[in-house]
């Protein structure tokens, strides 16, 4: 073989951030909404009103003024973003509010988006777009419940291990706005909304709970959560479920006759990017999956039992490669540290390795924010546990404390993004070395 032809080793670290970087940037919103933008000719004489919520909104609403054809005249709305997260428009009002506990700002913003697309005709268009964080975003509450009692159960729901499915069906049966009802609001207008997918399975009603699709769940679906998970909540908020009021809009409603739904941009295809990273690399990657839950830590522990099998069994691939996946885990908070889904799942996994010395991971959030602190993730090393205790940190106790941030903070190894403008959510990848 000529010297030519050697392939030069591969430095994983560096190639799990690529990967990371690709797939942040696959779901870009100027990539991915200039496709499916209405036409002048299909828009007519109508209005085109912009509104959305989500951590990716104001990117989509920039893209949208950036590539809309038509008259600028015909082009107005409001959408709502996360702090720190805002875009410059000329003709759509960008309003920034707070997640992942809505606050003042988000409820004032919702209730001016549904003033926003009452009266419209036939002759208008809705275009909504939608990304995740929007449920928070987005906090108005039904009659007889006030914005308090949905930051409580909230916080509730964030702490108690539920799914986001599962999260997202107790917050559209306390919404005025989501499970249809902004969809709803519009009639008769057309509703083209433009989704960002940001969980398990890409289900519209579980973008932002679903402002505008219908929802087949119901109260008591949503009551037997509560209860599942012992959820202490406000006999307000019971008596809303119980009652019935909170009952979302089903599919043979006739508001939502002309309501379109397209998802955009998804978790696997920021995998199948990260992948084209890997192989120009030469590295072979496999994706295990695009919808993967679970506790955190339990999901590491597996990934773990995983690559180890790879590195020394060479079963059921061989190495050199590299395993991806993404989805939405979950973690039951017990301790008082600073940490996310993604870094619990990181150490968890770094723990069962003990250290191996061939297999590399990064583990990050594709927003740019792991649980509440403005970090996306880390990157897992061979040596992290020996590096952990030199400092004195004992990376079990950190584990058990939830404090995943102040463990790979403290080595260096956080991955800091700042805001990504784009939400496809988890990313993990794993990289095992050849022997």
């Amino acid at each position: 073989m000529k010297v030519s032809e050697v392939i030069a080793p591969v430095n994983s670290q560096a190639l799990l951030r690529r990967m990371f970087a690709a797939a942040v940037a696959s779901a870009q919103p100027t990539r991915c909404i200039p496709d499916h933008l209405p036409t002048p000719e299909q828009l007519g004489k109508g209005r085109l009103i912009v509104i959305g919520a989500g951590k990716a909104s104001a990117a989509m609403a920039r893209a949208v003024e950036d590539h809309w054809t038509g008259s600028k005249s015909q082009l107005s709305g409001l959408v709502v973003t996360r702090y720190g997260y805002q875009v410059a428009c000329d003709h759509i009002e960008i309003v920034e509010a707070a997640h992942p506990v809505p606050d003042a700002a988000g409820m004032a913003a919702a209730v001016r988006l549904m003033k926003m697309v009452q009266g419209l005709t036939a002759d208008d268009t809705v275009l909504c777009l939608i990304s995740g964080g929007g449920s928070s975003l987005l906090p108005l509450p039904l009659l007889g419940l006030t914005l308090e009692h949905k930051q409580a159960v909230n916080r509730a729901l964030l702490k108690s291990g539920a799914t986001i499915s599962e999260i997202n069906c107790v917050r559209r049966h306390l919404s005025a706005i989501k499970g249809g009802r902004l969809a709803a609001a519009c009639h008769p207008a057309r509703v083209l909304t433009l989704l960002i997918s940001d969980v398990p399975g890409d289900n519209p009603m579980d973008i932002a709970s679903g402002p505008t699709v219908a929802d087949p769940t119901t109260c008591d679906d949503a009551l037997d959560i509560i209860r599942r998970y012992g959820i202490d909540v406000h006999q307000e908020v019971l008596a809303v479920l119980q009652s019935g009021q909170g009952e979302s809009l089903k599919a043979d409603d006739s508001r939502l006759a002309r309501a379109e739904v397209r998802i955009i941009a998804t978790p696997q295809m920021a995998l199948e990017a990260a992948a084209s990273v890997a192989r120009e690399a030469g590295v072979t990657p496999y994706i295990l999956g695009d919808a993967i839950e679970g506790e955190a830590s339990d999901v590491g522990k597996v990934m773990a039992g995983i690559a180890l099998q790879v590195a020394q069994r060479g079963q059921p691939v061989v190495a050199p490669c590299v395993l991806l996946s993404g989805g939405e885990t979950t973690v039951t908070v017990r301790g008082q540290g600073r940490g996310g889904r993604n870094v619990e799942f990181l150490l968890a996994m770094g723990i069962a390795l003990g250290g191996h010395p061939r297999i590399h991971a990064i583990a990050g959030d594709t927003d740019g924010v792991d649980g509440q602190e403005e970090i996306a993730g880390a990157c897992l090393t061979p040596d992290a546990l020996e590096r952990a205790w030199a400092l004195g940190i004992k990376p079990k106790d950190s584990l058990a404390n939830n404090d995943g941030h102040g463990f790979f903070e403290a080595m260096g190894n956080s991955v800091v993004t700042g805001p990504t403008f784009t939400n496809v959510n988890d990313f993990r990848a794993i990289v095992i070395e050849a022997a």
